[in-house]
C-alpha cells in the first residue's frame, strides 16, 4: 500500500500552494500547521533544498470521529499535505493517504472515517489538477 496520493503539476510552487489551500478549504479542511522545510533546514543545518512546505490539514468532524473511534489515532493527525518544487516550472503535491490509519489501528469505525477523508483529499487534489 502506498502511503501517499500524489499529483505533479506543470506550475510554479507559490501559486500551487495557494491552490492547494483553497482546494483543502473547499473540502472542509483547515490548515492547522505549516512547516517551511526549506527555511527550517537552512536555518538549523545550513542545508539548501528547493521549495518544500508541509501543510497540516484537519477536517474537524472527521478528526473528532477518528479520535472517538481510537483516542491514540491523534498521533496520525492532522493529515499532512506536502507541496514541493520539482524543477523550475513543476510542482509535486502529496497527501498522506488516510487509509494508513486503518492499517495501524484495530478500530473498525476508522474505515468509514478514512474512506471519507481519502475521498475529500482526492477531490482536493483533483481540483488542484484542473
Amino acid at each position: 500500500m502506498s502511503y501517499a496520493m500524489t499529483i505533479r503539476l506543470p506550475a510554479a510552487f507559490s501559486p500551487t500552494v495557494e491552490r492547494v489551500r483553497t482546494a483543502l478549504k473547499d473540502q472542509g479542511f483547515g490548515v492547522l500547521t505549516e512547516i517551511d522545510m526549506r527555511s527550517t533546514l537552512r536555518e538549523k543545518l545550513g542545508a539548501d533544498i528547493g521549495d518544500y512546505v508541509i501543510l497540516g490539514a484537519c477536517n474537524p468532524p472527521l478528526a473528532h470521529r477518528a479520535v472517538q473511534a481510537d483516542p491514540g489515532i491523534g498521533l496520525l493527525l492532522p493529515c499532512n499535505v506536502v507541496v514541493r518544487a520539482d524543477g523550475p516550472d513543476s510542482t509535486v503535491v502529496q497527501a498522506m493517504d488516510p487509509q494508513v490509519m486503518v492499517q495501524l489501528s484495530d478500530a473498525p469505525e476508522l474505515r468509514e472515517v478514512a474512506d471519507e477523508a481519502a475521498a475529500r483529499l482526492r477531490a482536493a487534489l483533483d481540483a488542484v489538477s484542473t
